[in-house]
């Protein structure tokens, strides 16, 4: 009886397994197989400095080339930053990247670059990339047509070269990360890399800005090995902290790679 017993929790052991196993697998979407319907990028945050979770299958996003994070082994962080407008906390944020030598990847739109010009100047200048958010952050999964979408992310380099005299680099992020397979084959198209994110927080909203020291350790809670964290350099809170928290990551041993290391451009 207690043979039987003891093989009895072992089936149910394996069972219980073998139907986690299937239920994670089967939550790792493939983008190949995936209708050309909208899809909003997410990553679960793990905690412990352990890398996110993921719904779609990163290998398959790399044939597009498409990429949200780094090695598990290597102690790197990509800093990118979404610029939407100048409210006097981006300048911050860039003095903040220049006063501790670390890179950064700027994605802007095209008022960005007829009312902040000098300050663009400023960013490639001084060693940054600036990339392509499109002309208007408009959703970009409901423009079908390729001339239509090739203007949206094609008309704002021609833009940035024509008013700073520089070229814009050729990495993209979708507006609110929400993206269709067909973006993406229009994105390599193009020759763009499409560049998402496996850390980030709630810092958009300047009506309702986070506590800083909060914001500090949720952040370090959630660095992890690889990760492409997406800040938003208008919020006073990132203003406030990015100096205190390159130091802290420095301290912890991680060093700052750039998104032509991550791609492979190098």
């Amino acid at each position: 009886m207690k043979i039987k017993k003891n093989t009895k929790i072992i089936f149910l052991s394996i069972s219980i397994i073998i139907i986690f196993c299937g239920v994670f697998s089967a939550s790792v979407s493939s983008i190949n197989k995936m209708q050309d319907s909208s899809y909003s990028w997410y990553c679960k945050p793990s905690g412990g400095n352990e890398q996110p979770a993921f719904d779609l299958d990163l290998d398959e996003l790399k044939e597009y080339d498409a990429y949200a994070i780094g090695g598990k082994e290597d102690k790197v962080i990509y800093l990118t930053f979404d610029f939407g407008y100048e409210n006097g906390n981006v300048k911050r944020c860039l003095d903040a990247l220049n006063k501790n030598r670390v890179k950064g990847a700027f994605f802007i739109l095209d008022h960005i670059v007829t009312n902040n010009t000098d300050l663009l100047r400023e960013i490639v200048e001084t060693g940054h990339i600036v990339a392509n958010h499109t002309l208007k952050h408009k959703n970009m999964c409901q423009i079908k047509n390729f001339d239509d979408y090739k203007n949206e992310i094609v008309g704002l380099s021609e833009k940035f070269e024509e008013m700073t005299g520089y070229k814009m680099a050729k990495y993209y992020r979708p507006p609110k990360g929400e993206f269709t397979k067909q973006n993406l084959e229009y994105n390599k198209k193009l020759g763009y890399k499409t560049i998402f994110w496996s850390l980030a927080y709630k810092d958009w909203d300047n009506d309702s800005q986070p506590n800083p020291q909060e914001s500090i350790q949720r952040i370090l809670k959630r660095t992890h090995n690889g990760a492409v964290v997406l800040l938003h350099p208008t919020s006073k809170t990132n203003a406030d902290i990015l100096d205190t928290l390159i130091k802290e990551w420095l301290k912890r041993g991680y060093r700052f790679g750039t998104l032509d290391e991550l791609t492979g451009n190098n």
